[in-house]
This record gives structure tokens, C-alpha cells and sequence, in this order.
């Protein structure tokens, strides 16, 4: 085996549904919502072997709100903590369904 071998980017099974969130991000003010929505895919994301689009635009939609990592995840803990920001429209809905 040779040690320079390549690695491939890998194609994140959710990307279409997150790129649209992303694309939204980037035209949409800052709330609380939005910062929640910033912070969840910034996790999914970090580390992820591709999807380098959406990492490079989650970097500008951060940049665009004056935000280091720390500090949206301190704001979002915040959120979390006094809110419910995910509610689902339909009470004891199924997330999956």
C-alpha cells in the first residue's frame, strides 16, 4: 500500500437538505433560530471528510455575524436553556415521520 494514497471527499447523506438551510443562512439575519440552526450544523459538519462547500460557507455566515465558535455555542446554550427553539408544529410528532 502506498502512503500517499488520496482520500476521497464523502458526500453527506443530509447535504441537499443542508445546503438549502445554509443558503437561507447566508441571506437571513441573525435570531435565535438561525443562530440554533448555525450551531447544530456546524457540529454535524466539523471534522465531516467533504461537504467542503457548506463548511466554507457556514465559515462566512459566522464571519457575516461576528461570531467565533465559542461564542455561538455560548449564545445557542444560552437559547437552549430559556427556549424551545425545535418545537414540532404537531405536538408528540414523530421527528422521523
Amino acid at each position: 500500500m502506498s502512503a500517499n494514497l488520496e482520500t476521497k471527499d464523502q458526500q453527506h447523506p443530509l447535504y441537499r437538505r443542508d445546503r438549502a438551510i445554509v443558503d437561507r443562512l447566508q441571506t437571513d439575519p441573525v435570531s435565535d433560530y438561525n443562530l440554533a440552526e448555525l450551531a447544530r450544523l456546524r457540529i454535524r459538519y466539523r471534522g465531516f471528510p467533504g461537504a467542503r462547500d457548506i463548511q466554507s460557507d457556514l465559515d462566512a455566515v459566522m464571519q457575516r455575524w461576528n461570531l467565533t465558535e465559542n461564542s455561538l455555542y455560548e449564545k445557542t446554550r444560552q437559547i437552549h436553556a430559556t427556549s424551545s427553539i425545535y418545537q414540532n408544529a404537531v405536538r408528540d410528532a414523530e421527528d422521523w415521520s
